[in-house]
């Protein structure tokens, strides 16, 4: 396939920014990610004939200008992290708001198409091209921009990709930007409809700044994982979803068990069993959760992490021999009850008092890793071309047992990205075809 042209590179500042805050400290759920790479994603476009009659620099243009005005709303992205030391052999790091810029990069993959992309049942090694920052940890923020901006024109086609630094956004945050960014690109400059909110209230009972020990951020592992991985997307519409949920509540005999944790199960079943592991041996799936509907100060606009990672566990034997059901109990179980307000408030204090830094490692053969939310509406982002073609990611997040999961096109469906070592995910790719021809002969 075609390799990238680099046309241009230049910084985008805000040009009239619309809250005058100078730095944002960093919370917890922040700190914990200074050692992690960015967050990675991107949206495929089809451009219609009547724009592509635009210039083609008329059309980065514009993509710049709109920058520009997002930022004036989303001021810590122009910025970068910085530091102050202290005399116990600590740091603190905030946000300084300094409107450095966020870097754009402007690029030519020149005849590739949109089938070239997504027709292959794995995910073609061109869309880490596609992205700036693969291997920048968000440390890296002190000097590097917070945000990174890659525009890479095709056949008929845009790829537009973010990389934003973890340290600064969640999830949430992140898509709430590009999301902005896509509404004001499309005509609205003045008024968004969801304003970011960076106020930390509930840091109010943590002493400010947090002081991470220097040790910790200086002996930090940079990690050259070198394996041969495959990665593709399931599918699932908003009726397969219905039977793996309803297949799920009738072994449980409960009502209970969402949707997600029901699908969750089956990949977590599937993937342990051809990793064949011992009947005794634990097992572990590490879902992120998010805590915006948590706690009452945290509104939905809040910019930031609001994050934190739960295991749930199971050996072995009982996660393969006792059913999807009792799999999706288990998660229903620990996320459910995950952390009252009070306990989420005990946490960050705790947290403050003895930091403790994730670092990204390869994940053991028991272990997984779900990110993501079918509630992020990714679908849903319109430049003025008309929704997304798909949804895809960098290579910063790419190792052995990450599934990315997100909302589908249509309404109710969602979508799982599905990292893995080539034998282990062909043998998933068999289970899960079984799985689903078994729940529609025996639910028809």
């Amino acid at each position: 396939m075609a390799s990238i042209r680099l046309i241009s590179s230049s910084f985008i500042k805000s040009g009239s920014p619309k809250n005058e805050i100078e730095r944002i400290q960093l919370t917890p759920w922040d700190l914990q990610h200074l050692l992690v790479g960015y967050i990675q994603s991107g949206l495929l476009f089809h451009i219609p004939k009547q724009q592509e009659e635009e210039p083609k620099n008329g059309l980065i243009q514009r993509l710049k200008d709109s920058l520009s005005r997002t930022l004036d709303f989303f001021v810590p992205l122009a910025g970068r992290l910085a530091t102050v030391d202290h005399e116990d052999e600590t740091t603190s790091f905030f946000i300084d708001c300094n409107n450095a810029g966020a870097l754009f990069v402007h690029a030519v993959a020149e005849k590739v198409t949109i089938s070239d992309l997504i027709e292959p049942v794995y995910i073609p090694d061109i869309f880490d091209s596609f992205f700036q920052f693969d291997e920048v940890k968000n440390i890296e923020g002190i000097s590097k921009p917070l945000l990174a901006v890659q525009v890479t024109e095709l056949e008929e086609a845009i790829f537009i990709a973010c990389s934003i630094n973890h340290s600064v956004v969640d999830g949430a945050s992140f898509w709430h930007f590009f999301d902005s960014w896509s509404e004001i690109s499309r005509g609205n400059s003045v008024h968004l409809s969801k304003i970011p909110i960076f106020e930390r209230q509930f840091l109010n009972g943590i002493d400010n700044p947090i002081r991470i020990p220097r040790k910790q951020v200086q002996d930090h592992i940079n990690d050259e994982l070198i394996e041969t991985l495959l990665a593709r997307h399931f599918y699932f519409t908003k009726h397969d979803i219905q039977k793996i949920k309803t297949k799920a509540n009738v072994e449980m005999n409960t009502d209970k068990i969402s949707s997600l944790q029901a699908v969750l199960s089956h990949f977590w079943r599937s993937i342990m069993r051809n990793r064949h592991l011992e009947p005794n041996q634990d097992t572990i799936i590490l879902i992120v959760v998010g805590f915006r509907q948590k706690l009452q100060q945290l509104p939905e606009e809040y910019f930031g992490n609001a994050v934190q990672s739960t295991m749930v566990t199971l050996k072995t034997g009982d996660l393969i021999e006792k059913g999807l059901g009792t799999a999706a109990m288990q998660i229903n179980k620990i996320v459910a009850n995950y952390h009252p307000e009070e306990d989420l408030m005990t946490y960050l204090e705790c947290w403050a008092n003895n930091p403790r830094i994730y670092q990204t490692r390869k994940l053991m053969d028991n272990a997984l890793l779900i990110a993501g939310s079918p509630r992020l509406d990714t679908y849903g982002i319109d430049f003025g071309w008309g929704k997304p073609i798909a949804v895809r990611h960098g290579a910063g997040f790419k190792f052995d047992g990450v599934l990315t999961v997100y909302g589908g096109v249509e309404e109710g469906s969602f979508e799982i990205k599905v990292c893995l070592s080539p034998e282990i995910l062909q043998a998933l790719e068999k289970d899960h075809q079984d799985f689903i021809s078994a729940l529609t002969s025996t639910q028809e």
